[in-house]
């Protein structure tokens, strides 16, 4: 019999549900009826899923303005709760302005025939919010040429807050890589299960290659398993498409990974880009899968030249261990040296630059597009012909 041992306390103490069921998911299907219609951009409606399974907890629904405020300027929730990244609903001046507190609003996503019931909204607060003040705390820039400010730009003036209460999740959620969409409660249950008390969790929106592989299997040595976690909400057009993404990991976990010591999930969350607040974000959201340690890596969720190369690493240490509750494993650039003979990193290597194989994403297009398989110091084989089919 497997013993079962205590798990990681979700932050802020109770994992959130708000998928509403029976009776009562019968019930807001028809009050929903008669109530006005917010259509959803796609980082909402990945933010509805995550906040509908626990995987935002301790969050009900969109922050309120105390919230907002203390998130953009002092990385907290009002309460003092670590929390980095604002989470909002906005609307435009006009519709904000027909809007009442109190008032209930049907949260809907656009479909191809049209629009897909999704949450209803009780609208406790409704405010206005200056862009580029959170563009520069959150993103540490205003220029539009950065995507997660691009965004903000695009979006309404006014905020809702509220509670949800979701009647389904979103379309995308039954249709894409349903069999690997692990909610927070299903993760804690299969580590329990497992038997598994220590968990690190692994957040990546690129495909897989041997220096993802050394970093894994070097943070699976303190622990007893790894949550394969790769993001798969909206990210930049230009970025790899997360089918392949997937694909990647799928080819090479039944030959090069241990099937008792990992778990291969997908993390429905949309990008922001927002460098080492989202490192901070990422590592609560993966304490609320149940993970206990989480695998931080260089440059974490950066673009571009936005972020130095460790501020993902020394964020952390604006939080005290305990109030995270979570433990950052950080991890150097690592790269195959061919002097070494293995992959190493810039704290193991004595070797200098012309030793090391290293290709940038442009590269890495070039060679897939020519037909050409990558260097398997680079990644395996089985991930060059996955990429090379989706490349075509």
């Amino acid at each position: 019999m497997t013993k079962v041992f205590p798990q990681i306390t979700a932050h802020g103490g109770t994992l959130i549900n708000r998928q509403l069921t029976g009776d009562a998911r019968q019930a807001a299907i028809e009050r929903a009826n008669g109530l006005e219609r917010i259509i959803l951009s796609d980082l909402n409606v990945a933010d509805l899923e995550m906040i509908a399974i626990g995987a935002l907890s301790p969050l009900t629904g969109f922050m309120r303005q105390a919230d907002y405020t203390s998130v953009v300027h002092n990385m907290r929730l009002a309460n003092g709760l670590p929390w980095t990244i604002p989470v909002t609903l906005a609307v435009s001046a006009e519709q904000g302005d027909r809007i009442k507190i109190g008032q209930s609003l049907a949260l809907v996503e656009p479909t191809e025939g049209g629009e897909r019931l999704l949450a209803i909204l009780d609208v406790s607060e409704k405010y206005t919010y200056d862009r580029e003040v959170e563009a520069q705390n959150v993103y540490r820039t205003t220029e539009e040429k950065h995507p997660g400010v691009a965004r903000l730009y695009k979006q309404g003036e006014v905020l809702l807050a509220g509670s949800v209460d979701v009647i389904d999740l979103p379309l995308r959620a039954q249709t894409e890589f349903a069999e690997l969409r692990y909610t927070p409660a299903q993760t804690r249950a299969i580590f329990a299960e497992r038997g598994w008390r220590r968990i690190v969790g692994f957040q990546t929106r690129n495909p897989i290659h041997r220096a993802h592989e050394y970093i894994q299997k070097t943070a699976l040595e303190i622990v007893d398993g790894l949550l394969l976690h790769p993001l798969v909400g909206e990210t930049k057009s230009d970025d790899i498409p997360a089918a392949v993404r997937v694909e990647s990991y799928q080819a090479i976990l039944s030959s090069y990974y241990p099937a008792s010591r990992v778990l291969l999930g997908v993390f429905p969350a949309a990008m922001r880009y927002a460098g080492p607040r989202e490192a901070i974000f990422h590592a609560m959201a993966r304490k609320n899968y149940g993970c206990t340690h989480f695998i931080v890596g260089r440059d974490h969720a950066g673009v571009g030249s936005y972020y130095g190369t460790y501020d993902a690493h020394l964020i952390f240490d604006e939080f005290t261990p305990e109030e995270l509750g979570i433990t950052p494993l950080f991890f150097e650039h690592t790269f195959y040296c061919k002097a070494c003979g293995q992959v190493v990193s810039l704290k193991t290597c004595p070797h200098d630059k012309s030793q090391h194989v290293v290709l940038s994403g442009t590269q890495v297009r070039e060679k897939l597009s020519r037909g050409e398989l990558l260097p398997e110091e680079f990644t395996r084989p089985e991930v060059s012909r996955v990429l090379m089919r989706g490349m075509r």
